[in-house]
């Protein structure tokens, strides 16, 4: 679109999902990073040539091979672009790559401690199954490297938050992600069988798939998420009574729903900072505008926020439940999961719930003694109860 006004002009077309266009210095060319239509779980560089008429734009592709590249930024002469990489051997890292088309990249730093070993690290496979409505919900699948499969195993759902995110192929490019996949790596390791979907709602997979999960908060896409484990009970390495499930913020929020709709779909569940109830989402003054967004308000939607408030339906909880959240939450307030555990002990369900604050930490746990006490307590509340182990002390 011009400066001064006018139509805009769609420069990219395709089933895939363009981010982050950026301008080189003299306004001819717009970098961006894209997945491939035939691998979602991967992102690459594009650079599309304007030449005075966006309409007729040339899109070429800079990176190749195996990964998830992001956030192109160019060098001052417009010349090569730097930019984020990670892969199933690598979490984030600086890169630099000319632009255009097949350029050799270089590699500038390398974050990872140099005693790992990365030929343990579990490389994620993508596969789908049937969502409720018939949909195919993709999801990556990890299981441990030389896993004996004449045996069964214990697996555990991961569900991701914020909706408009998703998993890669490999490390995942946010920090706050990261740590996440870091610690499922440790979980493979101790021979747990890991399942992540992408529900509707995730980024990646195109518009439609994205905006699934308009007016429909708490419904088609929770299940999406949750059916994973039906998924699981067709694999036949996989202990069909002994599948967990787990997620941050609106992945917590999927898991409340989970424990609560099905109560006996999970051996074992932990809530990570998760939305309780929409309600009170939207009538947090700093909230308020991203619910309406999506659902309207309760008064125009009753039945969506209805089912979007699993602290409603807290008296189904059948099995244990362990909630992690740090006192100074600003995306999903701390007062969330206070609720959440008033109201587990008023319907008599304390006994199966373990809640544990952490004092000054924000939604996306940083802090080293927090995240270490944080997945201990998450391993050994596994191991509890999809292994038959002991919880420690902490």
């Amino acid at each position: 679109m011009p400066a001064s006004g006018g139509d805009a002009v769609q420069i990219t077309k395709g089933n895939f999902e363009a981010w982050r266009p950026t301008w080189s210095s003299d306004s001819t060319r717009i970098a961006f990073d894209a997945n491939l239509p035939d691998r979602y779980g991967m992102r690459h560089l594009f650079v599309a040539m304007i030449d005075g008429n966006p309409s007729r734009a040339k899109i070429i592709r800079v990176t190749s091979g195996r990964g998830t590249n992001i956030a192109p930024q160019w060098s001052p002469d417009g010349t090569r672009l730097m930019y984020q990489h990670t892969d199933p051997q690598n979490s984030a890292d600086l890169y630099v790559v000319d632009a255009k088309p097949a350029a050799t990249s270089l590699r500038l730093t390398d974050s990872m401690p140099a005693t790992i070993d990365r030929s343990l690290f579990v490389e994620p496979e993508m596969v789908h199954y049937a969502g409720p409505d018939g949909r195919q919900v993709p999801a990556w699948l990890l299981v441990p490297n030389n896993l004996d499969r004449s045996k069964k195993h214990p697996a555990i759902v991961w569900i991701h938050g914020d909706g408009v995110n998703q998993n890669y192929d490999g490390w995942h490019v946010q920090r706050n992600y990261a740590v996440y996949y870091s610690f499922h790596q440790y979980l493979l390791q101790k021979g747990y069988v890991v399942i992540a979907p992408d529900y509707r709602g995730s980024i990646g997979y195109g518009r439609a798939w994205r905006e699934g999960v308009y007016m429909d908060v708490g419904g088609k896409d929770a299940k999406d998420a949750w059916m994973a484990a039906s998924y699981l009970k067709t694999l036949t390495y996989v202990d069909t009574d002994r599948i967990g499930v787990w997620g941050l913020s609106y992945g917590g929020f999927f898991t409340l729903i989970a424990v609560t709709d099905q109560p006996k779909l999970f051996r074992a569940a932990v809530d990570v900072a998760g939305v309780v109830d929409y309600a009170m989402y939207y009538e947090d003054p700093y909230h308020g505008g991203w619910t309406t967004s999506r659902i309207g308000t309760p008064d125009q939607n009753p039945n969506v926020y209805a089912q979007a408030s699993p602290l409603s339906h807290v008296d189904r909880l059948e099995r244990p439940l362990l909630v992690l959240h740090g006192t100074s939450d600003v995306n999903v307030p701390y007062l969330h999961s206070v609720r959440l555990i008033d109201e587990l002990m008023k319907k008599g369900k304390g006994d199966l719930v373990s809640f544990m604050t952490y004092p000054g930490e924000f939604h996306y746990f940083t802090r080293e003694h927090v995240l270490r006490d944080a997945w201990n307590r998450v391993a050994d509340f596994f191991d509890a109860h999809l292994k038959g182990g002991r919880i420690t002390s902490h």
